[in-house]
């Protein structure tokens, strides 16, 4: 049962970090709450869904597409919806949950509201310690590792990672030394919407897809973020991966109680928030963002 917990929570931690620094970092930067992040998650899904099984499309290419489709896609959004409101933070979130349901719309409309299934891109599985694990989560937990590490890697090792930090610590400064804050907000939001669609990518074939998919990985994502405190990078990542462990014991030491998953996470978060209101990683101060 422990290497169960182990190995589901690597999993949905992994990707639920993804998820969370993606939404963590456009919060960071262009200071937008987008509500529609997650619908980013599951279009990526659907399209990657489209690729492979409809167009029948090799796994990488269909991956790829997908997930450069979902980004340019959030460019878009951010270009003539959000950036135009963006001073108005209440108008932003209604906007986004606003564009959140025409999406899920449009895919009812055109694929239907029935569940769909991506095959998986390794198949088989492996005894370890009595378990049977699937070379899926494998690949997945592989996969989010070497995701997480090169978001690292562009945030702390390249010029476009450190304006991005500039900007989001202070984007009069950045501006003045010469940064375009403008081009810096609109990468950022496609990165995050990357971010997304590489996490879906990885969770399309371990779980079903559903039009309404989007709203509990919000409700999650949105746990995990308030619970590793807002902007902050490293909170985001530790939030999701306790997330992740907590409804991963409850789905397998409850069995049939995966509809509590979503509950569990706000519960956690509620907890954490009585003791520390500001987050595990919580700032008292922009400076100290990302």
């Amino acid at each position: 049962m422990f290497e169960r917990i182990l190995i589901n929570g690597l999993v949905l931690g992994g990707t639920y970090s993804i998820l969370a620094i993606g939404f963590s970092l456009i919060f960071g930067v262009a200071k937008i709450f987008n509500m529609a992040h997650t619908i980013f998650y599951m279009l990526t899904a659907y399209l990657f869904f489209f690729g492979n099984n409809i167009l029948c499309s090799p796994y990488v290419i269909s991956a790829g597409v997908a997930v450069l489709a979902t980004s340019f896609f959030a460019m878009f959004l951010y270009k003539f919806l959000f950036d135009r409101v963006k001073v108005h933070e209440t108008a932003v979130m209604i906007i986004s949950l606003g564009v959140s349901m025409i999406v899920q719309e449009v895919i009812i409309l055109i694929l239907g509201g029935h569940y769909r299934g991506v095959s998986p891109f390794v198949k088989g599985s492996i005894a370890i310690l009595g378990v049977t694990i699937l070379y899926q989560h494998l690949f997945t937990m592989l996969c989010c590792l070497i995701t997480l590490f090169g978001i690292w890697v562009l945030l702390f090792r390249t010029y476009l990672g450190k304006a991005i930090r500039a900007v989001a610590q202070d984007k009069e400064i950045a501006n003045v030394m010469g940064i375009n804050v403008t081009w810096v907000c609109l990468l950022t939001t496609g990165f995050s919407a990357g971010f997304a669609a590489i996490a879906a990518v990885l969770t399309a074939p371990l779980e079903p897809l559903h039009p309404e998919m989007w709203l509990r990985s919000l409700v999650t994502i949105l746990a995990a973020v308030v619970l590793g405190g807002l902007g902050s990078i490293k909170g985001s990542v530790l939030g999701a991966l306790i997330l992740g462990f907590a409804e991963s014991s409850v789905a397998i030491l409850f069995p049939g109680g995966s509809f509590l998953r979503g509950a569990v996470s706000l519960a956690t978060m509620v907890i954490v928030l009585l003791a520390r209101p500001e987050g595990l990683f919580g700032v008292m101060f922009e400076e100290e963002r990302l």
